[in-house]
């Protein structure tokens, strides 16, 4: 990332963590076997990362998306956003872990057009709601139910923006670098 802005704060580690950033990061530990870069700084400010922690649980519990049309989302935001931290993480989620096919995540990475009419009508819709600040046009939100997704994902998607925006402006604002768990997945 190029824009960094935070230059007095640091990634928080556990060994020098204080107490609400140690349970805190302990609770992602748990939720992800690590602590990523993303965390660490996200930890300087507890709140950001438990309000972080708790949404993207929810959005991957209830939102009724499949873990395919959770990662388009989670990309289409990451893009708009200019994340490339987030952009190459869930790109590895994606492809190891959430089934994209290989055609639809290369496409994505890509700027294509998307091979699957019901995920290119959901990553349209959500990089429109991000563009245009919640506001959709109609014919958007209209291709996105005729796709056969409903209101109820339509505010799914309000939510997981909200967690991208937490996560996306924090890597900006530290510069994050890129997990090496993540990093065949980087963006230039």
């Amino acid at each position: 990332m190029s824009s960094k802005y935070i230059n007095s704060l640091t990634p928080v580690a556990l060994t020098s963590a204080n107490a609400p950033q140690r349970e805190i990061l302990e609770t992602a530990q748990k939720q992800v076997g690590f602590i990523p870069n993303m965390y660490a700084n996200m930890a300087n400010v507890p709140g950001i990362l438990s309000t972080y922690l708790h949404g993207y649980g929810l959005f991957r519990k209830d939102s009724g998306f499949t873990p395919t049309e959770q990662e388009v989302v989670f990309l289409a935001v990451s893009q708009v956003n200019g994340c490339k931290y987030c952009t190459a993480a869930h790109s590895m989620i994606a492809d190891k872990v959430s089934g994209v096919p290989a055609p639809v995540l290369q496409a994505i990475r890509a700027g294509q057009a998307i091979p699957d009419a019901r995920l290119a009508a959901l990553f349209a819709l959500t990089q429109e709601l991000v563009k245009n600040l919640g506001q959709p046009t109609p014919a958007s939100v209209e291709a996105f139910l005729k796709a056969g997704f409903t209101e109820t994902h339509l505010l799914n998607i309000v939510l997981a923006i909200a967690v991208k925006v937490l996560s996306n402006y924090t890597n900006h604002a530290f510069g994050t670098e890129v997990d090496e768990r993540f990093a065949a997945y980087k963006v230039a």
